[in-house]
């Protein structure tokens, strides 16, 4: 692994094509080493690039928040922990779902991560939806399903990673999205929080899009990120 890459750092190529997020990565260099593939690409060989990814000795997150009934979900993790590319798999955090997709997964090396609240929904969306919990609220919930259906961890908004690691334990995964560097533009997202402060609440994964995607100079704009944390770490120490 590159001594400029920070394992804790997942870049989502959130693009249209796998043209352009092999363009990114090779951008980006020996900066990153783990990489997000969501729904956008999925659609536009997202396989492939998983595969091209994994080859090239990067790190996979499937962010694919897999959602159906249990024996559905089952043979789908299995099917994708069979083609080896993956690292992380999400899945919508509900019992039937998480545990089937733990149990899909088996021994693998695919590590399934429960999906919380979306961290583009704010309190009033989830009453608009139907929920009467606050988000805090309905992630706490959805942490300690995740945790007794044997998920590694879940994906929460840098809000909800301490409550999910108190929850989870030392060895549970809080990955979370909505990491904006100082001064960055919140977008569409409701509950973001800097890379310090995610980190300091006890999140094990930071996954960034826009701020590096959509800058001039992706390389660069990583690699601030990367310094952004050590130097939060140094601080903590």
């Amino acid at each position: 692994m590159s001594p400029h890459a920070d394992p804790r750092l997942i870049v989502a190529l959130d693009l249209p094509t796998r043209a352009k997020a092999e363009a990114l990565v090779e951008r980006l260099g020996d900066a990153v080493c783990f990489y997000k593939i969501g729904l956008q690409l999925l659609a536009s060989d997202g396989m492939g690039l998983a595969r091209e990814l994994k080859a090239g000795g990067k790190h996979v997150f499937l962010d694919w928040k897999l959602h159906d009934i249990g024996a559905t979900v089952e043979r789908a993790a299995a099917a994708i922990a069979e083609t080896g590319v993956g690292d992380l798999l999400t899945v919508h955090a509900e019992p039937q779902v998480l545990a089937s997709a733990v149990k899909g997964a088996g021994g693998s090396g695919l590590r399934i991560l429960g999906v919380t609240v979306l961290t583009s929904l704010s309190a009033a969306d989830l009453r608009e939806i139907g929920y009467e919990l606050s988000p805090r609220e309905l992630v706490e919930r959805r942490v300690r399903q995740a945790a007794d259906a044997g998920a590694a961890g879940v994906v929460a908004s840098p809000h909800e990673a301490s409550l999910a690691r108190r929850i989870g334990g030392p060895g549970f995964l809080a990955v979370t999205p909505g990491v904006r560097p100082a001064g960055s533009a919140p977008d569409d997202q409701a509950r973001v929080a800097t890379p310090e402060f995610a980190l300091a609440e006890g999140a094990t994964h930071l996954v960034v899009g826009r701020p590096v995607t959509g800058a001039p100079h992706p390389r660069a704009a990583a690699e601030a990120i990367v310094r952004e944390m050590a130097s939060a770490a140094a601080r903590a120490a």
